[in-house]
């Protein structure tokens, strides 16, 4: 069976073949170490995102997370430092917010840079939407990470030893209960 995961690999080299650059980030799946977006394509991008309304780092994590359909998902490490960026270039700025996270609203100069490079800004939002409508439609990235979870739970507990016959009860039972619920949602 031709899995999701293989497509976007699969989809990854084809892109990285073509000279497009890229793969995946830190994040990505199977362990690959490539980047998912070229050089300046995620400032293109949290500038287009932030354009359209106001927001803070997660979000925007979240947003370009969900545009990829849970199989890509940038680090803090990359966004923070490219929203400091693209603030202390005049490209944003502080948003008035009413939470204790920091949002950011794009400046006129902001918006003049995203005009000025709109074909650049329209091929990484087409390289994203290629992504998407190839891997599109499969699970939430929410029920990803919880099917992660699971799984990383129950190797770290079968990793400590044996389970006695009520421990392996136990855990069956946990199992076959959250299957019954998930089933039935």
């Amino acid at each position: 069976m031709f899995h999701r995961h293989d497509r976007m690999r699969d989809w990854a080299e084809r892109r990285f073949a073509r000279g497009f650059g890229g793969g995946f980030g830190r994040h990505g799946r199977h362990g690959m170490r490539r980047r998912f977006f070229d050089q300046g394509d995620l400032r293109y991008l949290l500038l287009h995102l932030i354009a359209e309304k106001p927001r803070h780092g997660y979000e925007l994590i979240k947003a370009i997370e969900e545009q990829l359909g849970g199989m890509y998902s940038p680090s803090p490490g990359v966004i923070y430092p490219t929203l400091t960026l693209l603030e202390e270039l005049g490209y944003i700025r502080p948003a008035d917010g009413d939470g204790s996270k920091k949002a950011y609203a794009v400046t006129e100069a902001g918006t003049a840079f995203l005009a000025e490079h709109r074909a650049e800004v329209e091929q990484v939002l087409a390289r994203l939407a290629e992504a998407s409508q190839a891997f599109g439609g499969g699970p939430a990235p929410e029920i990803l990470r919880a099917m992660h979870n699971l799984r990383l739970a129950l190797r770290i507990r079968l990793g400590r030893g044996p389970l006695s016959a009520e421990e392996v009860r136990h855990v069956t039972e946990i199992l076959d209960r959250a299957a019954g619920e998930v089933e039935r949602s």
